[in-house]
């Protein structure tokens, strides 16, 4: 829309009538893009006027502002010359102490940003001395490039990046999007140069994560996968391990054993008892994997799980113990089982798995936890009854003792201790 001649005469007179110079360089800059969207040529006039009003400021940092001003408007009337007046304000700024010039240049690179120019705001960006500044608005700059799919200028900032957690919340960054094209070879190539283990292991739990939330198929959480086996040969093993417990945290179990195969046989059982750690918390997705696994590794997983489970038993994972009590045929690992029952007070199912023990060692631990836990429900009898299902005379006879001496413990009130695997350990010394 036109704008009055009149109207413009006077929007003049009224910008020079301001006496501070820095309001009326901005003003005059202003009204420049104003003009300019008008299509009126008075514009040029007004971004003359600013910038002669400028160079009245006396103070430096009020100067450079009003040059990034005037630069701004510039800009946004897709005048080439911003870049210039931009450089001008840059060079000004380069003369002040480091803070205030970092603080300045911060105003260049976020106007820039906001003018769509990202390759000048980048090369203002590598200007800065002050280390978050500078990183934070490497991430800006990004996150527009990762936006308009230059994955060219996404690597450089990557390789700019010296310091975390910029640097691998970059290369996550850059990765999600290498992901959604596809492209692999690539996701795993900045993966592979995260050095820092903790952020390597962050990054490819992100990766996971993110194939897993945006309901990637099947096929190409499995490509993802056959690009990593292929790399681990130049980029190391390690990244196919974290891959494994990554998928694992996400319920992919059946994709982490695939991966758990192609690990080195020397490096598996610790892998495997890491992943088992990480998704100790998840009884549905700890009962998948133990489900799956057979032999030594279902052994080492087994004995891992039921070692923290008897300590607080907890009813949630009745699921994994009935898995491993299915299972296992290693009786001190079903041994576990039945102290994890008994405690509970589930002793029909603690019972059951104890007639099956038969060595006399663990066979008396286990009847033993199940007649202090019924013990501690206040069933004496029923006790002394489990205890006689222990044979050996010698065993049955240490076990009687031990809950003779409970009952008297529990008639004074006594809190009764479930220490009998201690108290077996020191006796069973005693007889070699």
């Amino acid at each position: 829309m036109e704008i009055p001649e009149h109207v413009v005469n006077e929007s003049f007179e009224v910008a020079g009538i301001i006496k501070d110079p820095y309001f009326k360089s901005v003003a005059y800059a202003k009204m420049a893009y104003e003009l300019y969207g008008a299509r009126n040529k008075r514009y040029k006039d007004a971004f003359t006027k600013a910038v002669e009003a400028a160079k009245e400021i006396d103070d430096p940092k009020a100067l450079i502002r009003a040059l990034i001003t005037i630069a701004r408007y510039i800009g946004k009337c897709g005048i080439p010359a911003y870049k210039r007046v931009f450089y001008r304000a840059y060079e000004m700024a380069r003369a002040l102490p480091s803070p205030l010039m970092n603080e300045l240049l911060e105003e260049i690179v976020e106007t820039l940003t906001d003018l769509g120019d990202y390759d000048e705001a980048l090369y203002y960006t590598l200007q800065f001395t002050h280390r978050i500044k500078k990183n934070d608005n490497f991430l800006t700059l990004l996150d527009n490039y990762l936006r308009l799919g230059n994955m060219r200028k996404a690597h450089f900032i990557i390789e700019q990046i010296e310091e975390e957690p910029w640097r691998s919340i970059a290369s996550v960054e850059t990765i999600k999007v290498h992901l959604k094209r596809e492209e692999y070879g690539s996701a795993i190539k900045i993966l592979s140069g995260i050095k820092n283990p903790y952020w390597l292991s962050e990054g490819i739990k992100e990766t996971a994560i993110y194939l897993k939330t945006q309901g990637a198929p099947r096929v190409t959480l499995e490509r993802f996968i056959g690009v990593a086996k292929s790399m681990s040969e130049d980029i190391g093993d390690g990244i196919l391990k974290n891959l494994m417990i990554s998928f694992g945290i996400v319920g992919e179990i059946e994709l982490a054993l695939d991966i758990f195969h192609s690990l080195p046989q020397e490096d598996r059982t610790n892998a495997l008892i890491e992943l088992t750690a990480r998704i100790l918390d998840d009884p549905k997705t700890l009962e998948g994997l133990i489900d799956r696994l057979e032999g030594r590794y279902f052994r080492e997983v087994s004995k891992f799980v039921m070692d923290r489970l008897i300590e607080s038993p907890d009813p949630k994972y009745y699921g994994v113990v009935a898995v491993v009590g299915n299972k296992t045929r290693e009786e001190p690992i079903l041994t576990k089982v039945v102290t994890y029952y008994s405690k509970l007070g589930e002793f029909q199912n603690a019972i059951a798995l104890a007639q099956l023990i038969t060595d006399n060692y663990l066979r008396s631990l286990a009847f033993g936890s199940i007649a202090v836990n019924l013990l501690k429900q206040g069933d004496v009898d029923r006790a002394l009854e489990v205890a006689m299902e222990v044979r050996h005379p010698k065993w049955n006879s240490w076990l009687m003792e031990e809950l003779l001496i409970k009952i008297l413990e529990q008639a004074k009130e006594k809190e009764i201790e479930n220490d009998l695997e201690r108290r077996a350990k020191e006796e069973k010394e005693l007889w070699r």
